[in-house]
């Protein structure tokens, strides 16, 4: 018995040894959930200055009110969504390295630079295409391109950390393409998508991964 045990907590490292070689597993439950509620305090900035200002009609679509990508960037809603990427973005990071450094894996090395790639390759082209879009005035699309480029994103880097990152994926690109059938409501089904998904999604993988460490 004693040794039929020993086999099976060898071939389980050796499954733990080979998931770790394949795939990014550090990702922390706390980023999701950080960089979840940063999305929700940008959503209610943005929000904010949607009534305040007015200053982009976006429950239209306005293909011949036509802006440069400068004037766009230059709004202060660009620049509130900048900030709010940015402070996800580095809430994400510190959550990750310190689990990564806690479970004495490096968080810079093939696997990580696979996920890297295959999270940016979808995003980099969703960019050009928002890009255009906004070129062509078309700003009620422009949530819905970013929640379901976003979504392919994350579907396509989830073969390289953990397999629930897809789940996450699915529910972006769901709510993009919902999204595009009320232009006007963008601010809306960012606060759902990057908000709360992010955050259901955090504190499961907390609870499933890290609640016992």
């Amino acid at each position: 018995m004693n040794g039929q045990n020993q086999g099976l907590d060898t071939l389980k490292d050796i499954k733990q040894m080979m998931e770790r070689s394949s795939r990014f597993i550090s990702l922390s439950g706390l980023s999701g959930i950080s960089a979840g509620i940063c999305a929700l305090v940008g959503a209610w900035f943005a929000s904010g200055v949607l009534k305040e200002h007015d200053t982009v009609n976006f429950h239209e679509l306005i293909p011949g009110h036509r802006i440069s990508v400068r004037e766009f960037i230059d709004n202060e809603l660009f620049s509130i969504a900048l900030f709010t990427f940015i402070a996800a973005l580095i809430a994400a990071f510190t959550f990750t390295y310190i689990r990564s450094k806690k479970e004495n894996i490096p968080i810079w090395g093939t696997t990580s630079k696979r996920l890297l790639w295959n999270v940016a390759m979808p995003m980099i082209v969703g960019g050009i295409f928002l890009i255009r879009m906004i070129q062509l005035g078309y700003f009620g699309l422009i949530a819905p391109g970013c929640l379901i480029f976003y979504g392919l994103a994350l579907v396509n880097a989830s073969k390289y950390t953990l397999g629930e990152v897809k789940w996450l994926g699915y529910g972006q690109i769901l709510l993009g393409i919902i999204n595009c059938w009320y232009p006007g409501e963008g601010i809306y089904f960012w606060a759902v998508g990057f908000g709360v998904l992010h955050i259901i999604y955090g504190t499961m993988m907390w609870w499933k991964y890290e609640r016992a460490s």
